[in-house]
This record gives structure tokens, C-alpha cells and sequence, in this order.
């Protein structure tokens, strides 16, 4: 760039140069500010902590909704950890979840050697999973409706997948497919034929349920979900009874489109609100095809 020469150059355009920066248009924001939002976003990584009963989380959740900047500010620190915003209310307080590459992420690998070291248990607590949400959600209005509370039992989340083996076995027969497990497929049309053949509890000689039992996989999925706040246990009947959260909903309307939940949905297999399931009469048609490689709820 050359100087401006007064005597043999015609002076710029005032117009054709660039703004000066509207200071007065962009809140400054304060290192306390971020602080806050920091801290907003660190009462949402406590799943199990309430709003009702902390007063500082309250009043950073009054300050998200009425200070549309430092919501602004709120949502780029969450987006920044990797976290995506499903709600932000009083309800369900921050509720966070974590995308794919976030470090918060669990996924469905770190869990599952968490709580198995066999390939094919790996895949049933993955299964376990999908069945509590299918049983805990069972209808869409279900999801829609924020005063909903499903409830679940371990009992009744292993009747509901057998059942739902059941109905893919009579229609491998039908179809004359091969019944032979199959393991390393991914899709719920494997994962039946692995779950028909385990044990529902197995016993220890002290009667305690087996781990690698079917119901010991859903004891552990359940405890996980209530570890992460997702669910809360309300009595031992039936292998163990529990109410879903705020929390619960909102990640389940985000997985709600999960091919393997469908497919499990459109078996027809309706839960009651005890969380006993019971088996509706087959429909005429045969078109409940499961869709070819279908994954399950989780970062894999």
C-alpha cells in the first residue's frame, strides 16, 4: 500500500472504506459472564442433579431464558465441549447430549466392556437398551407429551423382548429362513435368535441373578441409565421398577428415529403403564421388514 500524495493523487472516498466496528450492537462480555456459562454447562454434565434443589442452577437456568445473550453464550460454550442442547428449562434443567466426537460422548463400546467382555453380551446390553426406550416411549404422543412418565421393570423389558424373539422366529418359519444364530450381524434380526437362546436369570447359589443372564444384562442397563440420570428406581417388584425422567425423554425423542427402535416399535409388542408387556394379535400384513444393517441407539 502506498501513501496518500496530496499534490498529485485524488483523495479516497470516504464511503468506499470499510466500517469502523459497532461496538455499541455487541454486548461485551465479561470473563465472569463465560464463567457463569461454563458453569451453566457444568450443572448439565450432572445428570442427577435438580434445578428445584440447587439455588445457583435455578437462577442460571431463570438467566438463560430472560438474557438472550448469555443463552447465546451458554449454547457456544456447550457447542465447543462438543455437547448438543436439547433443553434448557426448569423442567429437565441443561440437558446436554454429547455428539459423536465430543469427549462426553459414551459410547456404546466403552459401556459394553464396562459391563461384559463376550462380543455377543456386548450386543445384548445394546439391545437391553433399546428395549427399555421402546418400552419406556412406546407411542409417539408418548414423546410429544412432557408430562408423560413411562415405567419400566426388568421383568417386564425381558418379557418384552422375548415376546418380540418370538414374532421374529415365526416369521423366519414363515419365510423359511435359516434359524441358526448369527451373531455377527448388527441388525435386531440377529440379535433375537442371540437373546432366544440365554438364560432369563440363571442362579448363583445364593440366588442371585447371573450377570450374563438376560435380566442381569437389563439390571445393569437400567443402573447405568439411572447413573446418568435417566431413569429413577421406585421399588423391587418385578426384577426392579423405575420411572423415566425429563432427561430420559428428551434423549429418546433425539434416538427416535433409530431404525433398530422402529423396528422394534412395529412389532407390535405394546407395553402397559405397570411395565408388564402384553403381545397384540398379529396383523394381516407381512410387510414389517426389518431394515438390512440397522444399528443401535449409540455411537459405535
Amino acid at each position: 500500500m502506498t501513501e496518500y500524495d496530496a499534490d498529485d493523487a485524488t483523495p479516497p472516498d470516504p464511503a468506499s472504506a470499510p466500517p469502523a466496528p459497532d461496538t455499541a450492537a455487541a454486548p461485551h462480555v465479561t470473563p465472569a459472564d463465560a464463567a457463569d456459562a461454563a458453569r451453566l454447562v457444568a450443572f448439565g454434565l450432572q445428570p442427577k442433579l435438580l434445578p428445584a434443589r440447587d439455588a445457583e442452577y435455578a437462577e442460571l437456568l431463570r438467566r438463560h431464558r430472560d438474557d438472550p445473550a448469555f443463552a447465546r453464550l451458554a449454547d457456544a460454550v456447550a457447542a465447543g465441549l462438543g455437547l448438543i442442547v436439547l433443553e434448557v428449562s426448569t423442567r429437565a434443567g441443561m440437558a446436554v447430549t454429547a455428539a459423536e466426537d465430543s469427549v462426553f460422548a459414551v459410547r456404546m463400546g466403552d459401556y459394553a466392556r464396562r459391563a461384559a467382555t463376550d462380543s455377543a453380551d456386548r450386543f445384548l446390553h445394546g439391545l437391553a437398551h433399546l428395549a427399555v426406550a421402546a418400552m419406556a416411549f412406546p407411542r409417539p404422543e408418548d414423546l410429544a407429551d412432557d408430562g408423560y412418565i413411562g415405567r419400566i421393570t426388568v421383568n417386564g423389558v425381558d418379557a418384552f423382548v422375548r415376546q418380540a424373539c418370538r414374532r421374529l422366529e415365526e416369521r423366519a418359519e414363515r419365510q423359511g429362513e435359516n434359524t441358526d444364530p448369527a451373531t455377527g450381524a448388527p441388525g435386531l434380526e440377529a440379535a433375537w435368535r442371540v437373546y432366544a437362546r440365554r438364560s432369563a436369570t440363571g442362579a448363583t447359589k445364593d440366588a442371585r441373578r447371573l450377570a450374563g443372564s438376560t435380566t442381569g444384562i437389563i439390571g445393569k442397563a437400567v443402573a447405568f441409565l439411572v447413573d446418568s440420570g435417566f431413569l429413577q428406581r421406585t421399588g423391587d417388584d418385578a426384577g426392579g421398577a423405575y420411572r423415566t425422567t425429563a432427561r430420559y425423554q428428551l434423549q429418546v425423542r433425539d434416538l427416535a428415529g433409530s431404525a433398530a427402535l422402529g423396528e422394534l416399535l412395529e412389532l407390535g409388542i405394546v407395553p402397559v403403564a405397570d411395565g408388564s408387556p402384553t403381545l397384540l394379535p398379529p396383523d394381516d400384513s407381512d410387510d414389517l421388514d426389518l431394515v438390512a444393517d440397522a444399528g443401535l441407539p449409540f455411537h459405535s
